[in-house]
């Protein structure tokens, strides 16, 4: 199987998806002018200002928590350490070309889910890129192939590689057989599950946040206690990154290998692009699409600048005993940093890392629920297909702890790269009508309005949205406008 699939990763990732995830981020960035840089400090101020105006809805605040905690998991954490591993320091590089160019990307994504989300039944909104697809692009067929791919990718492949990080560091760490790891996942993870969105909503509003100040806190202080070697470390991974030093490539050697593995990961981990992130977008109640578009941009630099980063430097600080380039190999995911930590700070910090890797993963596979469940609704809505897809995650939750660490990762990265795939082709062909809304919020801004978003006769809109929802004077509660 691992052959099969390794293959499979070859292909999509050589041939296809470096080339549409690069070339996506760097036509967004360039069509926008650079949003993620114009308006980084409108995303700071709209993510402290968003708890508010949810109308009996999910508040943007929480959309955000639900995407931040999707995306600040394993992958920023096992994931890092395995790109050090196979690419060596220069892949982390390449994550953070990744991640400033996926910030417009994500901001073109979100934009379009909010233009394209319809009203549910419980107050909130359902929308992403199977409902763009269906709605924008008139291919229903299309909107369920990405619908079954982010089930499976969500649902199940990465929800088992949380499972199998969170195993992994109770057994290496102690010494906890991946049985009962399997059985506590269960135990705490279903009743959140089973309780849908909302619930997953409310927990993610404090636990997202509250476990990235942390994670980058202990970075901070692993920096602040190796400042004189900063300098060196940066120097390692430029010259890494383009294969200036052979010693620092990694196993597979060369710049090639710091770059696959480097955009591998890094989409992995801030899904830019990938099309996850916007069904959490989707569900947010605001005034303009744009809105939530600059809030989950932020959130891929959160993810990969912040967080990604600290790893990096807590691993790359370590000694030659716990990280060499090309020498280490990539079967310790979380492990090796976790020991990273215990080598510059002592080995008192494995409960404390212990603790954060747990709760990094576990948050991923509330919000990785929530994407899973929003394009079940897209296929087939109803309460008996809601309760199967909680069982059928819960299930993956239980099976992902007893698997090996190889095999899940290879079937999370086929199933992120199909779903990348389908997703970055949409984006291309309704980025058009994503381009007319940051014109809309920039226009109405400029002139000292707070912006609000109109989908039909809109001017700067390609033509009319097909909506009920960006309609002239929809400013009820959610809870009281008429539903379809």
């Amino acid at each position: 199987m691992d052959a099969v699939v390794g293959a499979v990763n070859d292909v999509l990732y050589t041939y296809v998806l470096i080339f549409l995830l690069v070339g996506a981020g760097l036509y967004f960035t360039v069509r926008s002018r650079a949003l993620q840089v114009r308006h980084f400090g409108l995303m700071v101020r709209k993510v402290l200002g968003s708890r508010r105006g949810a109308e009996g809805g999910i508040s943007s605040f929480q959309a955000f928590a639900i995407g931040l905690a999707s995306r600040v998991g394993t992958g920023n954490i096992a994931g890092v350490a395995i790109a050090l591993t196979l690419g060596g320091p220069g892949a982390i590089f390449w994550m953070w070309v990744v991640a400033l160019l996926g910030m417009a990307t994500a901001f073109m994504e979100a934009t379009l889910a909010q233009m394209y989300k319809v009203r549910w039944h419980d107050g909130t909104f359902r929308g992403g890129p199977a409902f763009y697809i269906q709605r924008g692009l008139g291919s229903r067929g299309w909107g369920i192939v990405f619908a079954v791919c982010l089930i499976f990718a969500f649902g199940l492949s990465f929800n088992m590689v949380q499972a199998n990080t969170i195993a992994g560091t109770l057994e290496g760490s102690h010494g906890w057989p991946t049985w009962v790891t399997s059985l506590f996942l269960v135990a705490l993870a279903a009743p959140v599950i089973l309780g849908g969105i909302r619930s997953v909503a409310r927990v993610t509003e404090w636990m997202a946040p509250v476990m990235a100040f942390f994670y980058v806190l202990l970075a901070v202080i692993v920096i602040a206690a190796n400042l004189p070697e900063i300098p060196g470390v940066v120097a390692d991974i430029l010259r890494g990154a383009f294969g200036l030093d052979q010693a620092l490539a990694g196993t597979a050697g060369g710049m090639l290998a710091a770059l696959l593995n480097g955009v591998k990961r890094g989409l992995f981990s801030n899904e830019a692009g990938m099309g996850s992130a916007p069904n959490a977008a989707a569900t947010a109640t605001v005034a303009h699409p744009a809105q939530q578009g600059f809030i989950q941009s932020l959130g891929v630099f959160v993810d990969t600048i912040l967080v990604c980063s600290a790893t990096a430097f807590m691993i790359l600080l370590a000694g030659p005993e716990v990280y060499t380039p090309g020498v280490t190999g990539d079967d310790q995911g979380a492990v090796l940093t976790q020991t990273a930590v215990a080598d510059s700070l002592g080995t008192w910090t494995t409960i404390p890392m212990t603790v954060l890797i747990f709760v990094f993963a576990f948050s991923s596979v509330l919000g990785n629920f929530t994407y899973a469940e929003v394009n079940t609704d897209f296929i087939r809505p109803g309460r008996a297909m809601n309760l199967g897809i909680r069982l059928l995650v819960v299930a993956a939750v239980a099976a992902g702890a007893l698997l090996e660490l190889s095999t899940v990762w290879a079937l999370a990265d086929v199933a992120m790269g199909l779903m990348a795939t389908v997703n970055l082709v949409a984006l291309f062909l309704l980025g058009r009508w994503a381009f007319g809304a940051l014109r809309d919020y920039e226009r109405q801004a400029a002139a000292g309005e707070e912006p609000v978003f109109v989908g039909v006769g809109n001017p700067e809109l390609p033509g009319d949205l097909p909506t009920d929802v960006w309609v002239a004077g929809e400013r009820r509660p959610v809870h009281e406008r008429q539903r379809p």
